[in-house]
């Protein structure tokens, strides 16, 4: 039995990539998603994010979903 060294290091980076970019895509859904303090009067009020914050954050939870059937697609293709 021998362990093919460079495909497992291919493996490694591939799998260390992608799941930084997803973990990273699904924190700007969050932070996106979040309400933030507003700069001026009380310092206890909030704002909704804006359209804008809300529809990338919408399209980061989507492409994290994508993500994630596509892998269950080559799980249960194979």
């Amino acid at each position: 039995m021998s362990i093919d060294w460079a495909a497992l290091g291919q493996v490694f980076g591939v799998t260390l990539v992608v799941t930084v970019g997803i973990v990273g895509l699904f924190t700007v859904g969050i932070v996106g998603t979040s309400r933030k303090p507003v700069q001026e009067g009380a310092a206890a009020a909030v704002a909704a994010p804006g359209s804008g914050a809300r529809a990338g954050a919408m399209a980061a939870f989507g492409l994290c979903a994508a993500a994630v059937a596509y892998g269950i697609y080559l799980i249960v293709a194979g």
